[in-house]
């Protein structure tokens, strides 16, 4: 089930901040910042922008792994499993 977004105008926030900040720590969920009634930012915890770049960044990898295997670039999982094995092995006499 989506989590619709809390939603404050920014008079809200100027007015008081410090409350603010404190109910985006303890909802762990994004705040939407409203000006003249329209959306116009979004404000969130530093651990909640951190995870959520470490999303971006991990689907930006996953995409680009995706374009190298159509173009043929990729490896056999089978082909890297036996060449890890082998190189283990050979460090380990």
């Amino acid at each position: 089930m989506t989590v619709l977004p809390e939603m404050i105008p920014v008079s809200d926030l100027r007015q008081d901040a410090a409350a603010t900040l404190k109910r985006l720590e303890c909802s762990r969920h994004p705040i939407v910042i409203t000006q003249r009634g329209r959306a116009a930012a979004v404000l969130m915890s530093v651990k909640s922008y951190e995870r959520s770049e470490e999303e971006r960044q991990l689907l930006l990898r996953l995409l680009k792994a995706e374009k190298e295997i159509q173009k043929g670039e990729g490896h056999d999982m089978d082909e890297v499993m036996a060449q890890s094995r082998a190189l283990l092995e050979s460090k380990s006499e």
